[in-house]
């Protein structure tokens, strides 16, 4: 991407927060009446600062990572695997409740142009990641002017209320306007301040984005990413200051009918069009905010599955080329806290806090390791940026979790807690079945196959065409034969095989489907799946180790999709040899326990409906018992 696409597209997240980082901070204090907003100028500069060292740490992690550099990748490679799946955890956590988060304070900027609609806020949340939902199983991205322009048009807003409403407090002589009457609650103290603190500190959330999307920038990429950073956290300290400068000098104070943002949008620019342009505005890159997290999170699940620390179904993609499972899983997640909260941003906020700077402190700690390792030109340099990001990063983690705990970030404690449980044992299960399905001296041998060995020599590209498929096939009937053969065959005799045995592996389930295959004495085909040219050439040698004892054809999906390319190339099979019944048999892992099954494949169910409009396919699975 450009920059000024990727500037938009990847600061909404940390821009948008604009929307309620400043009204997260000053709903704290105003608890504690007029003496607790006096702390609201020295409480937004701190977290300015933060905003500054935390872009600035980032920036040594694009250096450090140029091919991406997201939490779980700097944790795990520096700090190792439990700190890897505490930051994987606290990245999660912020993307769910991004969602969340982000449509709350939407529906609110919508809610409070048109009053009649706060009543409806749940339903019109959840409706909102439905479209979400839908959208991005059809494959939506984020990209282009069409992307670019909320943030855009969100930017020049908030510059517009903030210009306007500086002209009117130099008329007055930039004299404060009085708050309304405000009865305290609760004492100004050091725990009041610390809880506004960790509060307005949301207004930081995203600006991890730009190092996780390195690769997405032109070249040189690591120089624009850097650069596009630079320029995110400047808009995002000026939109900051900008909006907590007018909430002061217009006595602003939160309130449940309206958003601290409109009542400032109301003050430059009345009821008119300016106004509703500006509500539109905040509403669309909100919306925009939510979507960017359908990009990271299920990209988050991959990595972590592709460690095998979750479920193997997060490795792969729909038909559309997105990680379909992952869309699923966080849809579900964030319209549940959504509707648990009552779509209130609110009771949201003490949750995010934890996620983002859990993950922030942890990803910073990991680049102080690095560079302590690595000891290059300007070390010195970038280590003492990061070391002061994660050290800032752990005192807001350490704030939010201590004030807020009571208030919800409970919630977001346990989740993290939860999720370093489930992911550990489900490493755990893998290796064990990895252990039970490794190769041995003893492996199993097959009997001499009953049709010459016919090694593919090149990988077919799925799909699969008729000229890519084998050539060692049972002889072909007639043209008129295999036009009238449907499925009428009445004897045994009548009917011709050929088995087709999907091979992931070399493993003892596969070498037992091949076996089975054998032992039936009839033609014989095996067929990889493979994401890349490297890992199909591998397999092709591990084949020729094993003894090219059967017929071998690689497809390779660049995608990672295996049922997709598996259908394509029966399909186109069955299209040459008409005459032919194809079994297709599979081999399957079978658990002793119901809770492992979900983490194991269950390509047969899908084949079988895919395949069912076809005569004379047959699918068939081979069980191995873990």
């Amino acid at each position: 991407m450009r920059k000024l696409v990727a500037l938009p597209v990847l600061s909404a997240d940390a821009l948008s927060s604009v929307a309620y980082g400043p009204e997260a901070m000053l709903a704290v204090l105003v608890l504690g009446g007029a003496a607790g907003l006096a702390y609201t100028v020295p409480i937004a500069a701190t977290i300015a600062f933060l905003m500054l060292a935390v872009g600035v740490s980032y920036r040594q992690t694009i250096r450090a990572y140029p091919h991406g550099g997201g939490s779980y990748i700097v944790a795990s490679d520096n700090l190792g695997r439990v700190p890897g799946l505490i930051a994987a955890a606290g990245l999660m956590t912020d993307y769910i409740l991004t969602v969340a988060v982000s449509i709350a304070s939407g529906v609110a900027a919508i809610a409070s142009a048109v009053p009649s609609l706060a009543t409806d806020a749940v339903p019109i949340g959840v409706g909102v990641i439905a479209l979400l939902l839908a959208g991005n199983l059809r494959g939506i991205r984020q990209a282009g002017a069409l992307f670019a322009a909320p943030t855009y048009a969100f930017i020049i807003a908030v510059f517009a209320l903030v210009a306007v409403g500086l002209v009117d407090a130099a008329g007055r002589g930039f004299h404060p306007t009085a708050t309304p009457h405000l009865n305290a609650t609760e004492s100004v103290g050091v725990l009041l301040v610390m809880r506004a603190f960790a509060s307005g500190s949301t207004a930081m959330t995203g600006i991890e984005a730009i190092s996780n999307a390195v690769p997405a920038f032109k070249p040189v990429e690591w120089r624009n990413a850097r650069t596009t950073l630079t320029w995110m956290v400047g808009l995002l300290i000026v939109l900051f200051a900008g909006t907590v400068a007018m909430v002061r000098l217009d006595g602003v104070v939160p309130s449940t009918q309206e958003t601290v943002l409109s009542q400032l949008a109301h003050r430059s620019f009345g009821s008119g069009p300016l106004y509703i342009l500006t509500q539109a505005a905040t509403a669309a890159v909100l919306l925009l905010a939510a979507n960017t997290a359908y990009n990271d999170f299920p990209r988050v699940l991959f990595l972590l599955a592709r460690d095998r620390h979750a479920p193997q179904i997060f490795l792969r993609l729909g038909d559309r080329l997105a990680f379909s499972n992952g869309i699923i899983l966080l849809s579900i997640a964030a319209a549940l806290v959504y509707v648990a909260f009552s779509g209130m941003t609110a009771s949201l906020i003490p949750l995010y806090a934890v996620g983002v700077f859990l993950a922030f402190a942890l990803s910073q700690a990991g680049m102080v390791v690095h560079w302590w390792r690595l000891r290059d030109r300007h070390w010195r340099k970038s280590l003492f940026f990061n070391a002061t990001g994660a050290l800032l990063s752990a005192v807001v983690f350490l704030t939010a979790g201590i004030t807020k705990f009571t208030e919800g970030a409970w919630v977001a404690v346990l989740a993290v807690g939860l999720f370093l449980v489930v992911t550990m044992r489900i490493r755990r299960h893998y290796e064990s079945v990895g252990k039970a399905l490794r190769l041995h001296p003893h492996a199993i041998e097959l009997p001499t196959p009953t049709i010459p060995a016919h090694p593919s020599r090149g990988a077919a590209q799925s799909p699969a065409t008729t000229s890519q498929l084998p050539e060692a096939l049972p002889d072909a009937r007639t043209e008129e034969d295999a036009r009238t053969e449907e499925e009428d065959e009445e004897t045994p005799e009548e009917i011709r095989h050929l088995s087709v045995v999907p091979i992931a592996t070399m493993d003892l389930a596969g070498m037992r489907a091949l076996a089975y295959a054998a032992s039936l004495h009839q033609p014989v085909l095996a067929l990889h799946v493979s994401p890349e040219e490297d890992e199909a050439e591998r397999f092709r040698e591990y084949w020729t180790l094993w003894g090219d004892h059967l017929p071998l054809e690689v497809v390779v999906s660049p995608y990672r999709a295996i049922v997709a390319p598996l259908v394509h190339y029966i399909e186109a099979l069955h299209a040459k040899r008409p005459d032919l019944t194809l079994t297709v048999i599979l081999p399957e892992i079978v658990t002793m326990r119901w809770r492992y099954r979900l983490l194991h494949s269950r390509i047969a169910p899908r084949l079988r409906h895919a395949l069912r409009p076809l005569p004379k396919i047959v699918i068939t699975t081979v069980p191995f018992h873990v």
